[in-house]
């Protein structure tokens, strides 16, 4: 009998130390039989900054590191570090997925993936034909290329740093049918035609309280979706739940995110339920 494959993975980060993917992922490669350690490497509590990579990087690959896990402030930092980019990371100029192998470093991004995969399983059937989507940083470029691999017709993107979304529509459009992405500066306008609105902003979370829009602009017609999961209710989604909006949290998006790195650190598709349910015992 051969023995249990055994992985060793990490997370690479600023203040991570409440992070809930190292759990998850433990949890989940229990459950499938396999010997598996994910370990927290937080830069707040080794006091070194985002110059600190190469040698983290260096170090994870003399110590057989299998694969890593890259959160803020790393996301970009960490591409010009790699050996290879795969064409999602390419396109969004973002990693959040490390694969080691023999040596190699390819780096991959799964955040489209969780914020598609939670859209899928949870919206079917809504209408996707005007969408607007406020916040264009890290996490809006990826919910962005989402949007449009899900089938949006029309992404208009809002954010109070114009060049920012200028950047993500630029950085999207040679990947797509041109007219597709465009930058929003009427949030009422945009609105008022839109299907749905997606919120890829911070606000809303404990730390930044509030709602991305004037919440008298929501009317029952138009699907919500959230990407913020501290708290899982966000205003946002409590007014539009409240209307009778057909409504997604971002809970799924980070699971998702994390079920599809697992499965390129291993090779095993794993029980997103054990996802779920580790979440949620963490407070979700």
């Amino acid at each position: 009998m051969h023995p249990k494959p055994s992985f060793l993975v990490g997370l690479i980060g600023s203040g991570i130390s409440a992070s809930r993917t190292p759990p998850m992922h433990e949890a989940a490669a229990d459950a499938a039989g396999i010997r598996y350690l994910y370990k927290k490497i937080d830069l707040v509590e080794l006091n070194l900054g985002v110059e600190a990579l190469p040698e983290l990087l260096t170090a994870a690959r003399r110590m057989g590191f299998d694969g890593l896990n890259v959160t803020h402030p790393c996301k970009q930092a960490i591409l010009p570090l790699l050996d290879e980019l795969s064409p999602d990371a390419e396109a969004l100029g973002a990693v959040n997925t490390v694969v080691v192998s023999k040596g190699r470093m390819t780096g991959h991004n799964t955040d489209w993936f969780g914020f598609a995969e939670n859209f899928r399983r949870n919206m079917q059937g809504a209408p996707l034909g005007r969408v607007v989507q406020f916040g264009a940083g890290g996490a809006g470029a990826a919910v962005a290329f989402a949007l449009m691999k899900l089938g949006v017709q029309e992404l208009t993107i809002i954010d109070v740093d114009l060049a920012k979304a200028q950047s993500v529509v630029d950085g999207l459009s040679s990947r797509f049918v041109e007219g597709r992405l465009r930058v929003g500066r009427d949030v009422a306008t945009a609105v008022a035609a839109a299907d749905g609105i997606v919120n890829a902003t911070p606000i809303g979370m404990d730390k930044y309280p509030g709602t991305p829009l004037p919440l008298a602009m929501l009317c029952s017609r138009l699907w919500v979706a959230e990407i913020i999961y501290f708290p899982l209710e966000t205003a946002l989604l409590r007014a539009a739940r409240t209307l009778g909006c057909r409504t997604v949290d971002g809970g799924g998006m980070a699971i998702f995110q994390g079920t599809e790195a697992f499965r390129l650190f291993t090779g095993v598709s794993p029980d997103p339920d054990v996802f779920f349910a580790t979440f949620a015992s963490l407070g979700g």
